[in-house]
């Protein structure tokens, strides 16, 4: 119970006192209006039975004393901003206060906090400031610290930046002073309660049915996939829709720093890394969870991203016996994925040549697979590499689909068409050896 009062009264905190809103004397008068409706509640609710309610509950609760107070006070208030306040109120002691509107707001897929009084978010690929705002840095700085205590990691100056998730996956980062100048800084990648599947992806124009089938296929058959793509390109998004054709008898193991993935099967077993403690002890890294999940007995691995020493344990599972992994990796070419990989394998600090990390790289991937932004805002798989061998010392590739564009229409919108480049790749006999068969048009320009 004290806990739970602590907690509601750090809550009210920003809202109580004089401070002005960021907007004009109205904003500032209806901030007082929520300050005043803050400190009412507190004094009236019986904390002990509100630790004893379920959620829903508890907003019925406070939507209850909140108009018992509205009315006595005899606020001048219209029904809209009787709700409004409410609302406000609400999202304060139970949500992420300003930000609540935005979440619960399906079009937006970005949430970007520059400071307390400046924030945007992007619809449909492209940016667009909001009349939203927290009351000061403070403010902002308690719902940061409330993000980040929900999934044990924390943020202060000993330790400025931090990466942590909302209850639906949404990805969060967050960084504070010293690093950042302007006061706490706050970047929400929203995901949806439900992820993207492949009919929606094919809806949205990001590919085809024929394409989608053939990843089916590739994944079906066990090939080790890596997603290559740029910052906001759709990569988790299509590692998602691709992972859903695992077959659900088989034993799955994700990996990832901030968990993301929303996988429907089964047997999965989900791991996150973990940051050093304020003692700077109890790291737990992504290479530190690969090398453990080898002895979980996965039938896959699934890594939401490879950045660092991880991949060269990756590579050296997908080459002894666990085919049919999926990871993703940032890079603008289906080349400069496997050049970021030799980069990765470097960082670890052995001392390999150049011909020997390219086998590890050649040997263990058999599909890269590329993923754009475009400058409309869309998202769209620009092109299919198959990775085919070694020639001297260099890793060979040869395209199998691409992303022809043709230009751009009146509104802004790109242009272009998915077309096969009419090469047959060599996994097709490794497919048809499954029983499955890919058809002749995925061969014909």
């Amino acid at each position: 119970m004290a806990l739970r009062e602590r907690l509601i009264r750090e809550t009210i905190g920003p809202l109580s006192g004089n401070g002005h809103g960021p907007d004009d004397n109205g904003q500032h008068s209806f901030q007082e209006m929520k300050s005043r409706l803050h400190r009412a509640l507190i004094n009236r609710m019986d904390l002990t039975k509100l630790a004893d309610l379920g959620a829903d509950q508890v907003h019925a609760e406070v939507s209850r004393l909140a108009e018992t107070v509205l009315s006595q006070e005899g606020m001048p208030l219209s029904s809209s901003d009787r709700e409004r306040l409410i609302n406000d109120v609400q999202h304060e002691l139970f949500g992420l206060g300003p930000l609540e509107p935005l979440l619960g707001d399906p079009t937006i897929s970005d949430i970007l906090v520059n400071s307390y009084r400046t924030i945007y978010v992007e619809r449909r690929g492209k940016l667009e400031a909001t009349n939203v705002a927290f009351k000061d840095d403070e403010h902002l700085m308690r719902v940061i610290e409330r993000i980040v205590s929900s999934v044990g990691r924390r943020i202060d100056e000993s330790s400025p930046m931090v990466d942590a998730r909302l209850r639906d996956g949404s990805r969060v980062n967050a960084i504070i002073p010293p690093l950042s100048i302007d006061g706490p800084v706050l970047s929400i990648r929203r995901f949806g309660a439900e992820p993207l599947r492949m009919d929606s992806l094919i809806e949205n124009k990001a590919l085809t049915k024929d394409i989608a089938d053939m990843l089916q296929m590739c994944v079906t058959a066990r090939l080790n996939v890596l997603i290559s793509g740029g910052t906001g390109a759709g990569k988790t998004t299509l590692l998602n829709a691709l992972s859903a054709y695992i077959p659900e008898d088989q034993r799955i193991v994700t990996i990832e720093d901030s968990a993301e993935l929303q996988l429907q099967q089964p047997h999965v077993v989900r791991l996150e890394t973990r940051p050093p403690n304020i003692e700077g002890r109890g790291e737990v890294t992504q290479r530190d969870l690969v090398r453990n999940a080898l002895r979980m007995r996965p039938d896959r691995i699934v890594i939401g991203e490879v950045r660092g020493g991880e991949a060269i344990d990756m590579l050296q599972a997908m080459n002894t016996g666990h085919d049919g992994s999926l990871t993703t990796v940032h890079a603008n070419t289906p080349r400069d994925a496997l050049a970021r990989l030799e980069t990765m394998i470097q960082m670890t600090g052995m001392r390999l040549s150049d011909r020997a990390m390219r086998q590890q790289v050649a040997a263990a991937i058999n599909l890269v697979v590329q993923v754009a932004r475009l400058s409309d805002g869309t998202r769209r798989l620009t092109a299919i590499s198959e990775i085919t061998g070694m020639e001297g010392e260099t890793i060979t590739m040869q395209e199998i689909f691409q992303f022809e564009r043709t230009g751009i229409d009146s509104q802004g919108q790109v242009i272009g068409r998915f077309r096969p480049t009419g090469i047959r790749p060599r996994f097709a006999e490794r497919l048809k050896a499954c029983g499955l068969q890919l058809p002749r048009v995925f061969f014909e320009e």
